[in-house]
């Protein structure tokens, strides 16, 4: 259903199914398609207001029809990730897309949303099928095992999936580690089992320049 056409461009073959994407990243189709506006991503009454509460961002639009759709989202990398059942874990800004086997929801993140700025929580998408998140430069999927835990500066992190547990690391940045003056004030260790994307390039955060 999903495919990369180039590294930027998400086409969808879509036969009278639904998929639900970023409100605007919808950039072309073919064939008879139907497009509605969903409230709180998508999680109706309950989803709207928790959004509200959290200050968790996120527009939805609903595709449904036959023919292909094709998506993309200021040029930034399309990643597909493929769910078994499992949970995402992803900043709302990076979720380009989902199919009809997924559902998402808000959790929970604790200290690092509020280093970001993007509040206390984060998205989540979990089900059967296949989910596209986006990338400033093509993202690095890095495995966390139980002998190799991760640390990640939060601006770079995208997503995790996976048996992981979070803890936070205030005070120390890799700018002041190598002896620069700027950085972020928060770093995210992994522990567990699973994997964690990151990309190559930082976006802004509150904790920025300390």
């Amino acid at each position: 259903m999903f495919r990369l056409q180039g590294s930027k461009v998400l086409a969808v073959e879509m036969t009278g199914d639904a998929v639900k994407a970023k409100n605007g990243s919808m950039v072309a189709y073919d064939g008879q398609m139907a497009f509605k506006k969903m409230s709180g991503g998508g999680e109706g009454i309950r989803g709207m207001v928790t959004r509200r509460i959290t200050g968790e961002q996120m527009t939805v639009m609903e595709v449904k029809g036959h023919g292909t759709c094709w998506f993309a989202d200021r040029a930034a990398e399309i990643n597909l990730v493929g769910l078994q059942g499992d949970k995402l874990y992803v900043e709302s800004s990076n979720l380009l897309a989902t199919d009809s086997g997924l559902r998402t929801g808000t959790t929970f993140t604790g200290v690092r949303g509020a280093s970001q700025g993007n509040g206390l929580f984060t998205t989540t998408v979990e089900g059967h099928g296949q989910a596209a998140i986006t990338s400033a430069g093509p993202a690095v999927v890095l495995r966390v095992s139980a002998q190799y835990p991760l640390t990640v500066d939060p601006g770079a992190y995208i997503a995790h999936q996976g048996n992981l547990r979070q803890s936070f690391q205030s005070g120390v940045t890799f700018r002041t580690l190598m002896g620069e003056g700027g950085g972020e004030a928060f770093q995210i260790r992994f522990e567990g089992d699973g994997l964690v994307y990151v990309q190559p390039s930082e976006r802004n955060t509150i904790a920025g320049d300390v």
